[in-house]
């Protein structure tokens, strides 16, 4: 028997989660622990188009809670933090609930978290502000309503500025993991066909970075592998036929759950590295940076680890344990391990096109500007050591 030496590893805390069709009905019986006056965050217009927002509020009104509501949308902003942050502030909220997107819900952890502060959250974020956040916060509830991001489980809020001088960065502490999290797959079925595309792909890369990731633990191994093997046969029917199947909905809603807690243990590569900096120049949704850049930034990945030799087979060993997943086939062993590595490759490129995952220049971005992107672009656990070239040919690529 041969015996391996399982390697030391820390586990983030995770909320408590509730996952289920129909769970939505769990937030009524939370609310009153909480307290009797809540601020909901939502975003722009799903929520109430799909009906489900006057379900809410006859719930709230029957439990006699007090609650303002207030909606964004796009990405939050220090302005967007700070003005509702200001307005809440002394108004004795008992709970924040953020229903909605990944931007939502990183919105409502940041409010949470801004609330009981009196500075600008800038002061309190990551590469830009000198303060430290202590953890101090209202109690917060997430619910997503889109497959994407995974905040629900994850302990940080990323905050955007957009222009010239922009950056995409992050407020983060482990009391910023939800109290809550309450998962229900039948509030995605209203999502876009374009924004469940987006979100899925940026969830399917958190997954597969995490996996591959230096830091990964045969804890997070597990789990990734557990969300790709739920999205890999869905992503594709919950943006065409199957988009009003809860069951693909909650394939998507579990893979995207198990995207958050695998990132917040094992970071991601050199995608997300992509997409701080972009997302920081150009107004771009983050999943589209990530769904954009997913099959180059693999297969520039695959072709380095190639190159390593020895050093680089159990990079090249975990990126073909994903690609075997795809392929009813014999086990990955020594002589099958590039074949999978292909199939992985060729399956994410068709993705990039069955899903009309747009092209990066479609937001503006130039030949012009990857010089910029590509000095700012972080490689932080990113399975293989990649060139400033490389980079460039990775971004060259999807413009």
């Amino acid at each position: 028997m041969v015996r391996v030496m399982i390697p030391s590893f820390n586990i983030a805390r995770i909320p408590n989660i509730i996952f289920g069709i129909g769970k939505l009905n769990d937030l009524f019986n939370l609310i009153p622990k909480f307290g009797k006056n809540i601020l909901i965050i939502t975003g722009g217009k799903s929520l109430k188009s799909s009906g489900e927002w006057d379900k809410i509020a006859e719930n709230l009104d029957k439990l006699l809670i007090t609650y303002s509501q207030v909606s964004i949308s796009g990405e939050p902003s220090p302005s967007m933090v700070d003005k509702y942050a200001t307005k809440f502030r002394g108004k004795n909220i008992d709970l924040i609930v953020g229903i909605g997107g990944g931007s939502v819900i990183d919105a409502g952890k940041a409010i949470s978290a801004m609330i009981p502060k009196r500075y600008s959250i800038k002061e309190y974020l990551e590469g830009v502000g000198t303060k430290t956040y202590d953890g101090e916060k209202i109690s917060y509830i997430a619910i997503p309503t889109a497959s994407g991001t995974g905040s629900e489980a994850t302990k940080n809020a990323v905050i955007s500025k957009i222009g010239p001088e922009g950056f995409k960065k992050s407020l983060r502490h482990d009391n910023l993991v939800p109290d809550f999290a309450i998962i229900d797959p039948e509030l995605m079925i209203s999502c876009p066909q374009s924004v469940t595309a987006a979100c899925g792909m940026d969830a399917f890369t958190q997954l597969l970075e995490a996996y591959v990731s230096p830091k990964g633990n045969p804890m997070t191994d597990a789990l990734a592998l557990s969300g790709i093997k739920y999205m890999k046969d869905n992503i594709i029917p919950a943006c065409s036929n199957g988009a009003s199947d809860v069951k693909v909905r909650a394939a998507m809603a579990y893979g995207s759950l198990m995207s958050g807690i695998t990132l917040a243990n094992a970071g991601l590569g050199v995608i997300h590295g992509f997409a701080s900096p972009i997302g920081g120049f150009f107004n771009i949704p983050h999943g589209v940076i990530c769904g954009t850049l997913l099959a180059e930034a693999t297969k520039m990945n695959i072709e380095m680890l190639k190159k390593k030799g020895p050093s680089g087979k159990l990079g090249l060993k975990k990126h073909a344990d994903i690609g075997a997943l795809f392929y009813d086939g014999e086990p990955v062993k020594k002589d099958n391990i590039l074949k999978y590595c292909d199939i992985l490759i060729i399956t994410l490129q068709k993705w990039t096109d069955q899903l009309n995952i747009d092209r990066l220049g479609k937001y503006g971005i130039n030949i012009s500007d990857v010089d910029k992107i590509v000095a700012k672009t972080g490689l932080k656990n990113n399975p293989v050591e990649l060139s400033k070239e490389d980079i460039k040919s990775i971004l060259i690529n999807r413009i």
